[in-house]
């Protein structure tokens, strides 16, 4: 995996000492360190990614930069590539059983991950998310495209992942991923998929292969992810968010599908083929 030493982020000075100390203890347990270089992909060599602090965490000036290993910027969303082998690469933003909801900054130069910020405020979630949540890199989803099926197109984001294995991992760890299902939000009209998966090392993965395994092996962590989907905005006064698909989780078959668009989505937005917008894309 390309796990290198960031550090997790908060918005309170109670808040910043303790996930700093959560930090060091991912660092010490081996979680967010790394050497070398691994193989991602048919026949694709890609070197360690080295992460940077920008700025103090928990303030708007917050950035955590990636690097490759001769000190060359890189963007997390558009350098790292999608498949890690049969796996995917899932780059984790949002630790689980944290607040602060940070994100890839989409339109930034290099695409650093910053604290959202709503009205001048940084933002956090009203109470703690429980799954690890990251991003696909390479992927988009078209907010020019209308979905058949939901007729709500997208959101203008790489696609989001509900991490649900074991430990927490920390926000700028890749991790690759087997993919077991997705699930059709649709968030103020914006379709917004959210793919579940497992890290491929975690105990649990080899009992996973696809969402039928995840209601067996671990009852109750669709319709969690469901409903806290459903709910988390309501405190902002915001409407509940709906789902597509008689709100199912739909199989790995369909969220292989689901990838597969968005990464072709993804290209085209690359080679400029598509309008991108305010998006920082390197082109």
């Amino acid at each position: 995996s390309l796990r290198r030493s960031p550090k997790l982020p908060s918005s309170s000075s109670s808040q910043v000492l303790e996930m700093q100390a959560a930090a060091q203890m991912l660092r010490v347990a081996g979680l967010a360190r790394h050497r070398g270089a691994r193989t991602l992909g048919r026949d694709r060599w890609f070197s360690a990614v080295t992460t940077h602090v920008v700025g103090q965490i928990g303030s708007l000036d917050y950035r955590l930069q990636f690097k490759d290993t001769f000190g060359k910027s890189i963007s997390p969303w558009h350098d790292i590539p999608l498949k890690a082998g049969e796996h995917y690469n899932c780059l984790i933003e949002i630790p689980k059983n944290t607040k602060p909801k940070m994100e890839v900054a989409t339109k930034e130069e290099a695409n650093p991950i910053a604290q959202d910020v709503k009205k001048g405020k940084l933002r956090d979630y009203h109470g703690p998310i429980f799954w690890n949540y990251g991003m696909l890199p390479q992927t988009w989803e078209d907010p020019n495209v209308v979905h058949k099926e939901t007729n709500c197109a997208g959101d203008n984001d790489p696609v989001d992942v509900v991490e649900i294995g074991s430990e927490a991992l920390a926000s700028g760890t890749v991790e690759p991923v087997k993919v077991l299902g997705v699930l059709a939000m649709i968030d103020d009209g914006e379709l917004d998929w959210k793919i579940i998966g497992i890290r491929a090392s975690d105990k649990l993965a080899p009992e996973l292969n696809d969402i039928s395994c995840v209601e067996a092996k671990c009852p109750g962590v669709i319709s969690g992810i469901r409903e806290w989907f459903r709910w988390y905005k309501t405190p902002d006064g915001k409407p509940l968010n709906a789902f597509g698909y008689d709100e199912k989780a739909l199989d790995k078959k369909m969220a292989l599908e689901v990838i597969e668009e968005t990464h072709d989505a993804w290209k085209k937005l690359r080679e400029g083929k598509t309008d991108k917008g305010k998006l920082w894309t390197g082109n």
